[in-house]
């Protein structure tokens, strides 16, 4: 439930980062941490106006941001750790753990966790969410109905875009050209893996290009596990780049993962990254899923940890946003659908520095340029009045801990998520 919809005027005032405003719009200097005092003044769901604040009168506001985005999800598995553990927390035990509940996989299993998911993106404050959905067995089906129904039913909510996800070289057959068709007649993406690790053998090769050209035929876009592995460096991203300006395909096309290529030396690193703004690849970095599963040894913590090199991709030009990846689940035990948890986590370990606009631009406007969202997540005149408002007023204590949260939508505010509540664990604990 929400709140009726707020009269028309002001909103109390907060500190938003200054690369979420209209930029635009004339408003004094950011702070050194990048942030604006502001009252915004709404109407009817919209944002009528942005009036600023005098100079020092910042310092006790809460944090505000525009809802954010999840740009690489698995609704169709989420919150099924528990009932199928991986113990060892390796990279085979989520395959023979997801292999397992693949097979015990029904619509109304999928329906349920996705439910759970998007009710709690609802409240934590995503506005969009993309998601992966395996897509070769008997699971296939049921997992796309039951996702395409909430799809549906979220609809002006959370935004849920959806990802085929096969063997590469099954685009490559008559049923996956027709699967493919459906897909894209659904509003849907094809995808694929590319390894991992990832060798580019010659079979690989025409592979890929076959579901290049044949998304660029069915006009849609194309997102890939890539390189999700600590050896063969940044090969799979190679490929689709080399492939896609060889052959001048006009393909969205977005590379999740690329793990192994933040293993690379500097110079060739810089070189993939350059030769990959070239081909307009996008990057989802997952940091993770891939700090739990990748590199890892039973007896000592690694010192070469692969995941996307963030801010060497972002020098070149690349667009690259962070998602979440799997929550629990086989393949990462934690997660919440929280962006505020996944960007705490990233913040420190892929040393992304949020009072920049490229520390925060992969949770926000990255991402929903890489979602190809209407809205690019900047408040102006006439933008949604959607917000993430923070019992924080600095990245400081954002960092410190965990802050409680108020989320603005269409101008309602949202009932707070249940986790900030008191935990009925605790409920014996008094004195």
């Amino acid at each position: 439930m929400s709140a009726a919809p707020l009269p028309a005027g002001l909103l109390p005032p907060m500190r938003f980062p200054r690369s979420l405003l209209d930029p635009l719009a004339r408003l004094p200097a950011a702070d050194d941490q990048g942030l604006v005092a502001v009252q915004l003044e709404q109407a009817d769901g919209r944002i009528r106006a942005i009036h600023t604040l005098a100079a020092g009168s910042g310092a006790s506001l809460p944090l505000a941001l525009t809802p954010l985005v999840e740009p690489h999800a698995h609704l169709d598995k989420a919150f099924s750790g528990e009932s199928f553990p991986n113990p060892d927390g390796t990279m085979a035990g989520a395959m023979a753990a997801n292999g397992r509940e693949a097979a015990e996989r029904r619509a109304d299993g999928v329906r349920r966790r996705g439910e759970q998911a998007l009710e709690r993106a609802w409240r934590y404050g995503l506005r969009a969410i993309r998601s992966h959905i395996d897509s070769l067995g008997p699971w296939a089906t049921p997992s796309w109905e039951a996702l395409l129904e909430l799809r549906d039913r979220w609809r002006g909510r959370v935004e849920l875009q959806l990802v085929a996800l096969v063997p590469v070289g099954h685009w490559r057959t008559p049923e996956g050209e027709a699967f493919a068709a459906w897909v894209a007649g659904h509003g849907g993406l094809l995808g694929g893996v590319l390894g991992a690790p990832f060798r580019s053998t010659p079979a690989d090769r025409a592979a890929l290009l076959a579901l290049l050209q044949l998304a660029e035929r069915l006009g849609c876009g194309v997102d890939l596990h890539v390189d999700e592995s600590a050896e063969e460096h940044g090969r799979g991203v190679a490929l689709v780049s080399d492939l896609l300006r060889r052959h001048r395909l006009a393909v969205p096309l977005t590379c999740s993962h690329a793990s192994s290529m933040g293993l690379l030396a500097d110079g060739p690193c810089r070189r993939l990254a350059e030769a990959m703004a070239a081909a307009a690849v996008g990057v989802v970095a997952l940091p993770t899923t891939n700090l739990w599963l990748l590199g890892k040894h039973q007896r000592r913590t690694p010192s070469l940890r692969p995941q996307a090199p963030i801010r060497q991709l972002q020098e070149a030009g690349v667009t690259v946003a962070v998602g979440g990846d799997n929550v629990q689940d086989p393949w990462f035990p934690g997660g919440d659908f929280d962006p505020i948890g996944l960007l705490r986590f990233s913040l420190a370990a892929s040393h992304l520095v949020p009072w920049r606009r490229l520390g925060l631009s992969p949770f926000s406007t990255a991402a929903a340029q890489l979602l190809g969202l209407d809205w690019d997540g900047v408040l102006r005149q006439g933008s949604p009045a959607d917000l993430l408002v923070l019992g924080a007023s600095s990245w400081g204590e954002l960092l410190a801990r965990p802050p409680r949260r108020r989320v603005l939508r269409a101008g309602r505010w949202l009932e707070p998520p249940l986790c900030e509540e008191p935990s009925p664990l605790l409920a014996a604990c008094h004195g």
